[in-house]
């Protein structure tokens, strides 16, 4: 497992730093040639988050390891609307934060890491974002609507994810790959 629940930052970059250097110890002695790493666009822009900063241990670690490495930083993928509801759910309310984001398919995710792994190593960064910005809380709403879902949600920056997020902090740069696949269709 290369995940981690904690939101802790140091047991977070303690998890991800130890688990890419072990996997790298093991990609060395079997002679691979090319360590990819999915990631987090804005990860470098987020302070104060546990995970971001195990997310920028683990970045770090696999660009300082042996085996040449590319990480794939994509934005959040569909389904992290309904994540957040589900982690935030009281009964039949959910606190969503108010996040501007520019979501991905998962399956566009897939395509570029194959992409990027049958690739030469980058030993960079490469981003990787859906194709339009989506309020997060809106996201929320119609995913539960198209699920006949009804809960009541608040709009909030208690919780998960603070106001370090607000903003377009979380938005791809300008030299993105965009998917193509939207998160009306």
């Amino acid at each position: 497992m290369t995940n981690t629940p904690t939101v802790d930052p140091d047991e977070a970059r303690e998890f991800f730093a130890t688990t890419t250097t072990q996997l790298l110890a093991a990609e060395h002695n079997a002679g691979v040639r090319h360590h990819v790493v999915l990631s987090i666009v804005a990860v470098d822009r987020v302070e104060g988050n546990g995970h971001y900063a195990g997310k920028r241990a683990q970045e770090g670690a696999a660009l300082a390891g042996s085996v040449p490495a590319t990480i794939v930083r994509a934005t959040q993928f569909f389904d992290f609307a309904a994540m957040v509801v589900g982690w935030t759910q009281r009964g039949q309310v959910a606190t969503v934060p108010p996040l501007l984001v520019q979501p991905v398919a998962a399956a566009d995710v897939g395509d570029v890491l194959v992409e990027v792994a049958v690739g030469e190593p980058q030993n960079g960064v490469r981003e990787l974002a859906g194709p339009e910005p989506q309020d997060l809380v809106d996201m929320a709403r119609r995913t539960l609507a198209a699920r006949e879902t009804s809960l009541r949600l608040i709009p909030s920056w208690r919780g998960p994810f603070g106001v370090e997020m607000a903003g377009e902090v979380l938005l791809p740069g300008p030299d993105a790959q965009i998917a193509p696949i939207t998160f009306e269709t």
